[in-house]
This record gives C-alpha cells, structure tokens and sequence, in this order.
C-alpha cells in the first residue's frame, strides 16, 4: 500500500466525488483515480465506497479506513515539518489559519495580543476551509486555526470561542425580508442555496435542522464559499442558511434575518495539536480570553436591510 492511495482515497472521501476529487484536488485522469481505488481496496480486501446518485459513499468499512488514512498521512507530514523545523530552530514562526469569513474580527484582536511581540517573530497567516486547516494543524504546517471543530482527527484540541447561532440569508425585495423573523416552514417552497462538501459541520447543523423540523429542503444549488452563496442568494432570489460570520459577506442586495424559535448553533474554535510544544502556540492559547474580549468590540452589527 502507497502512500499516494492513502491521499486519493481522502480525496475523494472528502469531495465525495470521483469527479471531483480528481479534478479539484488531484489534478489527475478520473479513469486513473478509479483504478487506483480499486487497486487500494483489492489490497485492504474490502470495498470502500459505494456509488449513488449524489457521487460516493462511504461504506462502513470505508469509514473505519477513512480515520487512520487521514493519522497515517498526518503523521508523515509531521515527520516532515519536525525535520523541517530541527534544521532551523532558531526561527520563531507562529503559522495560523482562518476560516474564510472570520478574519474581520479575528486577525485584528490576534495582531492586538501578539503586539509586543511581533517586532521579534514572524507570523504567517492562510484563509482555508476547515477542513483543510484540520489538516494543516495535523501535519504541523500550522499552529493554530480559528475553525470549525472538525471530526476525524484525535490529535487536535479545540478551544471554543464562540458559539453562533445560524440565521438566514435572503434578497433584500424578498417578501419574507419583511419578516422580523424565518419561519422553518417558510423554506417549503422556496429555493434553497445550500454548502458543498468543503463545509461538513455547517452542511450537517442544516440537515438536522431541518430534520428535527419535519421538512424536507434539498438545496437546489451548493455553494463553496460565502461570497459565492450571496451571488446565489441575490442571483436566484433564494434561501439560504449560514452561521453569523456571513454578515462579513453581505451586500446591499442581500439581507440577514433570525430563525424563529430555537436557532442550531455552530461552534467556531481555536485548534492546535496536542503535541505542538512551541513557545509561542503556549504564549498565543494563554491569551485565548483576551482575543474573545477584542474580537467582541469588533463585532459586526446585525444587518437590517
């Protein structure tokens, strides 16, 4: 077994899609991709994934093999990033990532605390989706991430900062714009944007969301990014569903309401390896209530259209 089916089984695990997965993240022939699964679970002597009509699925044995594919590739890139890292010990970098949306609030309250001490260390920040930025953290490529708690990698410890309740996206001449708050059931009907699978904890708060509610919404569109699923928002005269670092994304053309009732929430967090031992990740995660504080101040007013 290679290490390079280990990657190509992630990747189309995660997509969820062949297709996908050979084209967006692999760069390689969909033809070659399938015979290299097929190779892998002739070895494993198990199948891995099943199609259907939403691309693949995971089988159980495929999400029991999914788990240590992903510690077995972090591990080699931390081995990697430990070597790295022993030839230049005197560099003192703090490498962090972002979830794309946070940075208006966070990346300021995280140059307020690290004040005194960025004249004397370098700091080298990504914007990435969570999952990705999981990644990065497992494989010591980063040191921290403000992300969402992502499932899958036991090594991480997840801090949380904030927990926000979801709320809903819509044009700002849609009648329910209106409306002081949405209803669950004024989604029947109506055309719902929903997220890709770059999103999986945000993707999973909506469909329990509206499962617990006794509706059945099938998003008509998927959005990758935030700044995408307000074109589509203002562009089909839609519905959409996002946490509250979507007011960073808001155009005139597009407005913010509360769910009535109950919201779901969804945590956003500072991640780190457990094993990271620098000085720095300690000095930064010492100040983890001090970042909360000045984030707070710069928290962006709800949008009322």
């Amino acid at each position: 077994m290679e290490l390079r089916h280990l990657r190509y089984f992630v990747a189309i695990a995660e997509e969820g899609s062949i297709t996908l997965a050979a084209g967006r993240r692999l760069h390689t022939a969909q033809p070659s991709l399938s015979r290299q699964l097929r190779e892998l679970e002739t070895e494993v002597g198990a199948q891995l994934l099943v199609r259907s009509v939403q691309g693949v699925e995971l089988t159980p044995a495929g999400r029991a093999f999914l788990d240590h594919a992903r510690l077995a590739l972090s591990q080699v890139e931390a081995a990697g990033e430990a070597a790295r890292r022993a030839v230049h010990p005197e560099q003192r970098t703090l490498a962090l990532g972002f979830l794309s949306g946070c940075e208006p609030e966070w990346l300021p309250a995280v140059m307020h605390v690290l004040r005194d001490e960025l004249p004397k260390i370098e700091v080298t920040m990504v914007t990435k989706h969570s999952p990705q930025l999981a990644e990065g953290l497992a494989t010591g490529k980063l040191d921290a991430a403000f992300m969402r708690p992502e499932e899958g990698h036991p090594d991480l410890v997840y801090k949380v900062l904030v927990t926000e309740p979801m709320m809903v996206i819509l044009p700002c001449d849609h009648p329910l714009a209106s409306h002081d708050a949405i209803q669950p059931s004024d989604f029947i009907g109506e055309t719902f944007i929903g997220v890709d699978n770059q999103a999986p904890l945000p993707r999973s708060v909506m469909e329990d969301y509206f499962r617990r509610c006794g509706i059945d919404v099938q998003p008509a569109y998927r959005a990758e990014y935030l700044s995408m699923l307000m074109s589509l928002v203002a562009s089909t005269g839609g519905l959409a569903l996002a946490s509250e670092l979507a007011r960073n994304f808001l155009t005139r053309s597009v407005v913010s309401r509360p769910l009535a009732g109950i919201a779901p929430t969804i945590d956003l967090a500072l991640g780190y390896h457990k094993a990271n031992t620098s000085p720095l990740l300690e000095l930064f995660l010492s100040r983890t209530d001090d970042l909360i504080a000045q984030a707070s101040t710069r928290s962006i007013p709800p949008a009322g259209g």
